[in-house]
């Protein structure tokens, strides 16, 4: 499931407050692609109406078992038939223990029960479940929820969340939905092919900055966008992800660590320390060839004198961890202004890796879009033009298929 342009999603909305974020996960769902059925409980019903959910989905919507208007007066089997995902927000303390135990007494438990949980006929409609708890925090802490999260886990649901904040009771603690936007992001990856399975991935990202004096520096225009659409394409695809990232305006991805520095020589011990426990380096940021010699302790004074500013090599991290005994799979990034291929080819084989992906500086710094060349041993290819993200999917599922050919 690589778009949700191709996808139809079951979303099920329980008796909770947070019934109202459903309605916006619907929009975003729908403003992506997919096609939203959705099926409202009795419950979810007193907080949001079906003209709602129908109004933003493009479809009736469903809230009785007995409703006799699917031709076969079976929606608990039809709805799921070629449904690639039933997405529960928000999941309600009785759902959840209800789902738990396998009871079926309305037209969400029981479609739950009856989806297609493994390949029919070779064929593969394998319908996940995904369920965003919502309730107060001592709900969610009491040991029957706890248990029952447990059996669904053993079960392989998925569980989105619970985050931890305020609540509409004005308690404050776990329990309460993650966002719209935090549980569209966490089905989009949950679709995603997970060629990175088991791995774990250290990326860097975004620029360093090389302190001149208190106040100044020299640094570089990168946005750290590239980078982090890898950390997060690296996530989706089933890696432990750890984000190495130099001063960015950027929200980190979900499941993703991160680790922030300021200086080239900070990102290197930072990598340093960690890449002995990741089998994949991927060096994304664009990191300082040079730092002042000295560092002034106090601003420098502004005069009519022309001063000299003297530079000295930082350290290179990706030819550093190339280098190790015993390296990860690393991958490289070449950001040229010219002659891509000429250069990014012999960065790639001066520092014996296996992969590097190149672009042009004028079509993709600071930019969502980009351009880019992938070059290993058997040449370059070259990708469409498209979202960074979209890009860093296809950079990581060359990776999957470098690092395992069989999968």
């Amino acid at each position: 499931m690589n778009s949700p342009s191709t996808r139809r999603i079951v979303l099920g909305v329980t008796g909770g407050i947070a019934a109202y974020k459903a309605a916006e996960l619907t929009r975003l769902l729908v403003k992506d692609g997919a096609d939203v059925h959705v099926v409202l409980t009795q419950g979810g019903a007193h907080f949001v109406t079906p003209v709602t959910f129908q109004a933003l989905s493009g479809n009736r919507v469903w809230t009785d078992l007995w409703d006799a208007s699917m031709q076969n007066n079976m929606a608990h089997i039809d709805l799921t038939r070629g449904a690639q995902a039933v997405v529960v927000a928000p999941a309600s303390a009785d759902f959840l223990a209800k789902l738990a135990n396998g009871m079926a007494d309305d037209l969400l438990t029981t479609l739950c029960l009856a989806r297609p949980r493994q390949q029919v006929d070779g064929a593969q409609h394998a319908c996940a479940l995904l369920v965003a708890p919502a309730m107060n925090r001592q709900m969610w802490d009491n040991p029957a929820t706890q248990r029952n999260i447990a059996r669904l886990r053993e079960d392989g649901v998925v569980i989105l969340g619970p985050g931890c904040g305020e609540q509409a009771c004005g308690e404050t603690g776990d329990g309460r939905m993650l966002e719209p936007e935090e549980l569209f992001e966490e089905i989009i990856a949950q679709s995603q092919p997970k060629v990175l399975s088991g791995r774990r991935v250290l990326l860097t990202a975004g620029p360093t900055f090389e302190p001149i004096d208190p106040v100044r520096g020299i640094t570089n225009s990168s946005s750290g966008k590239m980078g982090y659409a890898l950390a997060r394409a690296a996530r989706e695809a089933g890696a432990s992800v750890t984000l190495v990232s130099g001063p960015v305006a950027l929200t980190t991805p979900r499941g993703v660590g991160r680790v922030d520095v300021q200086t080239a020589r900070d990102m290197r011990n930072a990598v340093m320390a960690r890449v002995g426990d990741n089998d994949i380096f991927i060096a994304v940021a664009a990191v300082a060839d040079y730092r002042p010699a000295q560092v002034a302790e106090h601003k420098i004074k502004k005069s009519r004198e022309s001063r000299a500013l003297t530079l000295e090599a930082n350290p290179d991290i990706l030819a550093e961890v190339a280098a190790l005994p015993k390296p990860p799979f690393c991958v490289g990034f070449a950001a040229e202004s010219e002659r891509l291929e000429e250069y990014a080819s012999a960065k790639r084989i001066a520092k014996r890796i296996p992969l590097i992906v190149g672009n042009l500086v004028q079509e993709g710094l600071g930019a969502d879009d980009n351009r880019v060349i992938l070059f290993d041993d058997n040449g370059s290819t070259p990708l469409a033009p498209a979202g960074k993200l979209d890009v860093a999917r296809q950079v990581v599922a060359r990776i999957g298929r470098m690092i395992d050919p069989h999968r």
